[in-house]
């Protein structure tokens, strides 16, 4: 189960308690938001592309879509994401439950600018029913961060989650 591997992940660190599991789905923006009761922008959702034959993350707002002109200027391809069927063989987490932490060796994960806008966010954890709220420079850290990156649309400036 890909939620044991993320606690396992963030025990490391002595953090797995952080993690919260959801009697409610949090596998969509707008469910996630509900049962965690925030807005939906502070929810860091996180999208699977393949990139020259490999899997990448782009952990961005739940507020933002992809453009698909920044995706083709920054990795010279159009943005395909990984078909549902193989998300989970390319990241090692299924679909709902797509997060950037204990994934498949050689993903990059990266992470978009619509995030920060916010103190902190709520990146799942490995299943449809869990997430965990970490400031942005944890989102970094944990996410092993290959770079920041401006390949979305669509945000909406708020403080909400600022203060």
């Amino acid at each position: 189960m890909s939620v044991e591997n993320v606690k396992k992940f963030f025990s490391q660190f002595g953090m797995e308690t952080r993690i919260r599991e959801l009697s409610e789905s949090s596998a969509t923006v707008e469910l996630a938001a509900a049962a965690l009761g925030t807005e939906s922008a502070r929810i860091a959702k996180t999208i699977s592309f393949i990139v020259d034959g490999q899997a990448i993350l782009i952990v961005c707002a739940g507020d933002v879509k992809i453009d698909n002109a920044k995706y083709r200027k920054l990795f010279g391809c159009k943005a395909k994401m990984i078909p549902f069927e193989l998300v989970e063989e390319y990241t090692g987490h299924a679909p709902g439950g797509v997060c950037p932490f204990a994934v498949r060796e050689g993903v990059k994960t990266y992470l978009d600018e619509s995030l920060r806008r916010f103190k902190t966010v709520f990146p799942a954890c490995g299943s449809s029913n869990s997430a965990i709220e970490l400031s942005i420079p944890e989102l970094e850290r944990y996410s092993a961060c290959a770079q920041w990156v401006d390949v979305c649309k669509g945000a909406r400036h708020t403080d909400a989650g600022n203060s």
